[in-house]
């Protein structure tokens, strides 16, 4: 049962932050795709915003894949870290910790859930 947990587990988050990254890099799933999120990354002092939104894409994209897959769920775990890192940092961090005042909350819980699967690896399931 601990392997289905730790399945389940990588499924969802890892398809959820591919499904974020296909929003930055390719503008799926509503989207505004490089140039769109590069602006926005702009507005925040991140530049270049279009090598930024790459970056922060590849990071979702990449790494909610590789967690997904139980492929190197440890390098995947590291990009998904350093991505929401970046969006405490640089986003939710002056608006506290609720996630209802756009705060930190929700990539805290991202970061704890995935360090917590990298430390205890992907189980029987995998691609690999």
């Amino acid at each position: 049962m601990l392997d289905a947990g730790l399945l389940i587990i990588r499924l969802v988050i890892g398809l959820a932050l591919m499904a974020h990254g296909a929003q930055k890099l390719f503008g799926w799933f509503g989207g505004y795709g490089l140039k769109g999120t590069g602006q926005w990354m702009e507005s925040l002092g991140l530049k270049p915003g279009y090598g930024m939104a790459l970056l922060a894409g590849l990071g979702e994209f990449g790494g909610g894949f590789l967690f997904a897959s139980g492929i190197f769920t440890w390098a995947g775990s590291i990009l998904i870290i350093a991505t929401m890192l970046v969006a405490i940092i640089k986003v939710h961090a002056a608006n506290g910790f609720w996630v209802t005042q756009n705060g930190y909350e929700f990539n805290l819980i991202l970061i704890a859930l995935v360090l917590g699967i990298a430390l205890t690896g992907p189980g029987a399931y995998t691609l690999l």
